[in-house]
């Protein structure tokens, strides 16, 4: 007796419309498989090999060149000889014992706490502010960008004006109220202070940018149902500002240390390091190692030191602020 297969019992690829199988072996499918996953492989790598090459040309072998020439013995003489005589970790066993190494560790700590916590709070203070409306706010609210325009160097010419102690216009407003005349950039107990609040003055727009930012993205609906349970003033700032923030405010933080650990220009116009070394930092030793006393693999140790301070900072920092984003 012989069976006879009914329309509904028909294999879904003999139904009409029903797409039909692919009749290729396996090992064909795996082959094209493959191929496909190849070529989009290659256009991946395509597309990043400009960066990579870009950051392998530019960061990377600087930074290479920067560790080998701290463990020579690399002066003005090699540039003529081409010869650097290896001598290990000599140079930063110079460096940790020199007379300076400490006290310019403990003026580049100041420098930086200082300068980043008064940029921070003055670059939130103003970011809050000018996150209300109000007439001329957008007006006023870029020229603040205005320190940040400025050339390092130009704005420290200017501040050595303003600062200085006999025909400093900041003296001669002093002078008004009946005050002496301050030796701002003079006196070794002052002139670190100095330095310290004309870098919190170039880094207020920084801050003031990216925090201004950061709070038009919170959602005004969240301070209005803040409102409702109470959550006003200094409580709408803890409970809504500082959170949505938050991720904002490591960005700031991160960028704002590592920018004050290398700051440079400020200082040499300010002060060039002094007065009786009161202002030296160790980005200050490692440029008068290598472009003062010409002893290139002394300040390459010293900017190698100013490297692993830097990356310690940002590994602490990212992982304590992941640690508080995860609780």
């Amino acid at each position: 007796m012989s069976l006879t297969r009914l329309p509904s019992e028909s294999a879904p690829a003999e139904r009409e419309g029903a797409p039909r199988r692919s009749t290729l072996p396996p090992s064909e499918k795996r082959r094209r498989l493959r191929r496909q996953f190849s070529k989009e492989n290659i256009t991946k790598v395509l597309f990043v090999v400009p960066a990579a090459l870009y950051i392998v040309l530019f960061f990377g072998y600087p930074i290479v060149k920067n560790v080998v020439m701290s463990l020579q013995d690399y002066t003005t003489k090699t540039f003529f000889t081409g010869e650097a005589p290896w001598v290990g970790l000599d140079n930063y066993i110079t460096v940790v014992s020199s007379n300076l190494f400490w006290p310019s560790l403990t003026n580049t700590a100041l420098f930086t706490i200082g300068s980043i916590i008064g940029q921070f709070v003055i670059g939130l203070a103003l970011a809050a502010f000018f996150k209300r409306r109000f007439p001329l706010s957008n007006f006023l609210r870029s020229m603040l960008l205005l320190p940040w325009l400025l050339p390092l160097i130009v704005a420290s010419a200017t501040w050595r004006s303003i600062l200085d102690q006999d025909s400093g216009i900041l003296n001669r407003f002093l002078g008004t109220f009946g005050l002496d005349s301050v030796p701002w950039l003079t006196s070794p107990s002052v002139a670190l202070t100095a330095v310290i609040l004309v870098n919190i003055w170039v880094g207020i727009p920084f801050n003031v940018t990216i925090l201004y930012g950061g709070l038009q993205d919170i959602p005004d609906e969240l301070y209005e149902a803040g409102a409702l349970d109470g959550a006003t003033g200094w409580k709408a700032f803890w409970h809504i500002t500082w959170p949505n923030l938050r991720p904002v405010v490591s960005v700031v933080l991160l960028l704002g240390v590592v920018y004050t650990l290398k700051v440079l220009d400020i200082i040499l116009g300010l002060t060039n390091g002094g007065p009786a070394n009161a202002t030296q930092t160790l980005a200050i030793r490692s440029y008068q190692e290598s472009f003062v006393n010409f002893e290139f693999g002394v300040g390459a140790a010293f900017s190698n030191i100013l490297i692993l301070i830097s990356l310690l900072f940002a590994i602490i920092y990212l992982r304590a602020n992941r640690r508080q984003v995860d609780e």
